[in-house]
């Protein structure tokens, strides 16, 4: 009589939530990321200030958004084609020095008193640095850190993004507060006109500091697959190649329905929720709270999203991934309508780290959700497809916000993209039921997997 033995099922891994930083690759990443962010954060937060100080025209705030938006909308497509023909580390360290450089103007001419069109034009030329940014530090990731880690180092790195993001429109609001304190402003009323040109030249060298860090990191050489529909690096491309290949990004986005959704909800929410361009008015118009507010306000999304994106790093991976994206972004314009309505600072903070705390939950599904339906060799023209919904969106929402307020007032145009957020949530949910029932995301294709997918997409 044979004896059978029975073998216990095997324990599941324990999961590590400091598993990305315990790769050099990924330090130097993003420890200059966490920098080159807050640096633009706080230029951004400088730039709203100025501008609406300047004006004292909600459109003009518009204008600022549409000038970050245009540069998207007209090269992002043949962006992604280049980040995946050349090495993607050395096109991120050149668009971190154009950042730097267009943040050198900025200072020179926050001091020198230009007007707001020549603003215009600096905002617009950084926008042709971030079209090229993105979809190049997105598709490098996948590169420097083994695929078991991450979606530990996406979470990560939404919290470093967070950190940055809350960390920096305080400082500015306080530097342009002390600047003006010390009477370098033009007037005797103290205005910003001329006190933002500090924060300008923190952004310059702040944007060097990614520069830097890419210098250390060292793609995995098995997880590299740098080809672009077929072209290898070093060999002639031909415009009637090219085309192709730069819309192959977008036929992969449309063939992978759930993916098309994600970006879609994106799209759409932030075109109708984004609040974020009108915080100025809200900052000396309607709470009165000044520069330092205005900090504080840009800084309180960022407080929640670091709290989700730090509790994301310590848990596994949503296992209703779809249920939870949809969830978050009808919340997100539920705290949008709550804060248009709202006179008071403590409780406009306090919605505004609810909605970041929601909208830090879809950005790692979101970002997950597109790398881990993506193979490498698109991961670039898939990130500039992205780029155009969510960067595009982000800025065509501030211009539509500011348009909506200079027609009507800004309670109206706040009130009303909160609730067609929501109205927006519906629609996708009903429309894309493959979204509504995503279940668990796996981690990104690479190799072998994504060689047999190919060849079963071949085969069909």
């Amino acid at each position: 009589m044979s004896a059978t033995s029975t073998a216990s099922p095997p324990r599941p891994q324990k999961h590590d939530p400091y598993a990305a930083l315990r790769e050099p690759n990924y330090r130097y990443f993003a420890g200059g990321w966490v920098l080159a962010s807050m640096g633009l954060q706080m230029q951004g937060t400088a730039l709203a200030w100025e501008v609406y100080d300047k004006t004292s025209d909600p459109l003009s705030l518009g204008f600022v958004s549409l000038a970050r938006a245009l540069p998207v909308l007209a090269l992002a497509l043949p962006a992604g084609q280049i980040v995946d023909l050349l090495d993607r580390r050395k096109v991120l360290m050149f668009t971190q020095v154009g950042f730097a450089l267009t943040s050198l103007f900025l200072c020179l001419g926050s001091a020198a008193g230009v007007s707001v069109a020549w603003i215009y034009i600096l905002v617009a030329l950084t926008g042709c640095a971030r079209v090229f940014n993105g979809p190049s530090r997105a598709s490098l990731l996948p590169q420097i850190v083994r695929p078991e880690r991450f979606h530990n180092a996406v979470a990560w790195n939404s919290g470093v993004f967070q950190f940055a993001a809350m960390v920096g429109p305080l400082a500015a609001g306080g530097l342009i507060w002390f600047s003006a304190a010390l009477g370098m402003g033009r007037d005797g009323a103290g205005a910003a006109h001329g006190v933002a040109w500090p924060v300008y030249g923190i952004a310059a060298l702040s944007s060097l500091a990614l520069a830097l860090g890419c210098t250390m990191v060292r793609p995995y050489p098995d997880l590299v697959r740098r080809a672009a529909g077929g072209i290898s690096i070093g060999h002639a491309v031909r415009p009637s190649v090219l085309l192709p290949g730069m819309l192959e990004g977008a036929r992969h986005v449309w063939r992978e329905k759930t993916v098309f959704g994600a970006i879609a909800l994106d799209l759409l929410a932030v075109l109708l929720g984004g609040a974020t361009a009108l915080m100025p008015v809200y900052a000396r118009d309607i709470l009165h709270v000044g520069p330092v507010g205005l900090g504080a306000l840009r800084s309180a999304p960022f407080v929640g999203a670091l709290a989700v994106a730090l509790l994301l790093a310590h848990r596994r991976p949503f296992e209703h991934a779809g249920r939870t994206l949809l969830l978050c972004v009808a919340g997100f314009g539920a705290c949008t309508v709550g804060f248009g309505f709202s006179t008071n600072l403590g409780l406009s903070l306090a919605l505004l780290v609810s909605l970041g705390a929601l909208d830090g939950v879809s950005v790692v599904i979101r970002h997950v959700l597109v790398s881990v339906r993506t193979p490498d060799a698109l991961r670039g023209r898939v990130s500039a497809v992205n780029s155009v919904f969510i960067e595009s969106s982000n800025e065509l929402g501030g211009f539509e916000s500011g348009l909506v307020a200079r027609l009507f007032t800004p309670l109206i145009s706040v009130v009303s993209g909160g609730i067609g957020t929501i109205a927006i949530v519906i629609v996708v949910a009903w429309w894309l039921p493959d979204l509504r029932r995503l279940g668990r995301l796996g981690t990104p294709k690479t190799g072998v997997q994504e060689a047999i997918e190919e060849q079963q997409q071949a085969s069909v």
